[in-house]
């Protein structure tokens, strides 16, 4: 049957072409970023040699080894409660520990600065409470530290390896956990010696997606007064107006993401030793007394300081700004219709995409689908800053062309924003590929034998038959691209056209020129808008007498948040 459907070209060059094409255009932009830094020349690279790169390249491995710690220990920590053991509230519990994915990192670090200011609501009370009258006689260490932005970035982004180790957890199997405790081991030696090292693979795979945003945060990092390498990239290039050195930053900040994608790799090498066939899962323990409640208050300190706090004060500065009369003014409405518009843009186009790149791999003839998906998904690794700086050039050598071709003036794909439009889709892709790929992988090739067999075209089984299956995955590859374009910021705020402003570009407007609050309203749309997909993301895998799933990759974003 492999004749009727499965042989290379099945679905006619056009597709191939077109999946083709976006995979090399995803690349496109790395090849742009090297020859631009470059094209700077060595005086560049000894200047940022000297002063600039040892400081914001040593900020940004601190910033990523303590993020990676505390996640770790954060989202592991709380997946193991979850899953193995009873404690009051942890059915809730199980699914607001994802709550802080609904909110930005940039939004948490403008309202943990202004919550522990010296003259903030906290410090405030504790003074009161401990009866001082002023700052000068005590006052908390500034959250503006590298400490604090370890922490503050740690509340946000434990939820990636929580969800990951969470559906590992899930899956293990009750019979090696029952084994381990015959050998003698305790709960402790059990988790350590066995648990753990079968899920790894997740393990890796969450700190992953965790450190690559943390390389992609420009607004938090800045905010906290931590130079990275990210937030060198756009002050040497907004601030100084050095595109070249930018670039050259840029390239260095690419050896971290390849280093990050290299440890993922190792990570998961043997990930085929989490593929052991469970009969059931192992029962949650029933926890009594004081072992109960601290289980509880462990598992509730994250969603407290990740998702309620924030969201608390971003709708107690909301609510402060609408009793004075200051409610949806035209400038948010406007910013709130410009996010709207970019974000169902993006999703149109990139969820086409992914179904086109995703279904030739599936027609093709086994070799090609590696390089069409992986080169498609690659945009996810890449930082927003990289991604905006590496597709600049061409874009702008194609708009000045475009624009002596029609005679038009100044520079038109920059000014209709279809510059950003590109650069938000290429970061994206990976969610609607990894989306659809792993809804294909569910179907039956019979599905497509028999469809051909009946004299169907490949069109038409695509249309007929696949998607209406595919719906469920489109969705949510829809709603996640949406939603992650509606977060977006720094490919956002390199690449918008002039007077184009989103909610988080008034955001970053407003911390900026440190009114922070008035953008509260802003950044509780955002974090509103979030919440869809965290609900989405809530729903706990039930144990399967299938072999149990394996981590997935980096690029297969979407179908780890699903976690299936």
């Amino acid at each position: 049957m492999r004749e009727v459907f499965g042989r290379p070209g099945a679905v006619g060059p056009v597709w191939g072409a077109a999946a083709a094409a976006t995979a090399l255009a995803v690349l496109a932009p790395l090849l742009s970023l090297a020859l631009t830094a470059l094209g700077a020349g060595a005086a560049h690279w000894s200047h940022l040699g000297a002063h600039v790169l040892p400081r914001a390249a040593a900020n940004t491995a601190l910033l990523l080894a303590g993020v990676g710690l505390v996640t770790g220990v954060v989202g592991t920590g709380c997946a193991w409660l979850v899953t193995q053991a009873e404690f009051p509230g942890r059915r809730v519990l199980q699914w607001a520990l994802l709550l802080p994915l609904a909110v930005p990192t940039y939004i948490v670090a403008y309202s943990y600065v202004d919550l522990l200011h010296p003259i903030g609501p906290i410090q405030t009370a504790l003074r009161a409470l401990l009866g001082f009258d002023s700052p000068r006689q005590f006052r908390l260490p500034d959250v503006r530290s590298m400490a604090g932005a370890v922490l503050v970035l740690s509340a946000v982004l434990y939820p990636y390896v929580y969800l990951s180790m969470r559906a590992m957890f899930s899956t293990q199997p009750a019979r090696l956990m029952e084994a381990a405790r015959l050998l003698g081991e305790g709960p402790w030696g059990a988790f350590r010696r066995v648990a753990l090292p079968m899920a790894r693979p997740a393990l890796a795979v969450g700190l992953g997606l965790a450190l690559l945003e943390v390389l992609n945060d420009v607004g938090a990092s800045e905010f906290m007064g931590v130079t990275t390498l990210t937030t060198s990239i756009y002050t040497t290039w907004v601030t100084r107006s050095d595109l070249g050195a930018a670039a050259q930053i840029a390239c260095a900040m690419l050896l971290m993401v390849v280093a990050l994608v290299w440890l993922e790799r190792q990570g998961r090498r043997r990930q085929r030793l989490g593929v052991v066939r469970a009969m059931s899962a192992a029962p949650r323990r029933q926890l009594r007394g004081p072992r109960a409640w601290l289980a509880t208050t462990a598992a509730a300190l994250p969603v407290l300081l990740g998702f309620v706090l924030p969201a608390g004060h971003l709708a107690a500065q909301a609510w402060k700004r609408a009793a004075e009369g200051h409610g949806f003014s035209a400038e948010v409405l406007a910013g709130a219709m410009n996010s709207a518009a970019l974000a169902l843009g993006v999703t149109a186009i990139a969820v086409v995409l992914g179904l086109i790149v995703a279904w030739a791999a599936r027609a093709g003839d086994g070799r090609s689908p590696t390089w069409l998906l992986r080169g498609a998904s690659l945009g996810y690794a890449i930082p927003g800053t990289v991604l905006a700086l590496g597709l600049l050039p061409p874009a702008l050598a194609v708009d000045g062309w475009i624009a002596a071709a029609l005679g038009l003036p100044g520079l038109p794909l920059m000014s209709l924003g279809a510059v950003l439009v590109v650069a938000c889709v290429m970061r994206f892709l990976a969610m609607p590929v990894g989306g659809v790929e792993a809804g294909l992988a569910r179907l039956p090739r019979q599905l497509e034998q028999v469809s051909r067999s009946l004299g169907e075209s490949a069109l038409g089984t695509l249309r007929r038959v696949h998607l209406p299956l595919l719906r469920p995955a489109l969705t949510a590859s829809a709603l996640l691209v949406f939603i992650d374009v509606m977060k977006e910021l720094p490919a956002t705020l390199l690449l918008r056209p002039a007077n184009f402003e989103t909610l988080p570009t008034l955001l970053y407007a407003e911390a900026s020129r440190g009114s922070y609050e008035h953008g509260a309203l802003a950044a509780l749309l955002i974090v509103a808008v979030g919440l869809p997909a965290v609900l989405l993301l809530s729903r706990e895998p039930s144990p399967s007498p299938a072999p149990a799933p394996t981590a997935p990759d980096l690029t297969d974003y979407i179908a780890m948040k699903e976690a299936t």
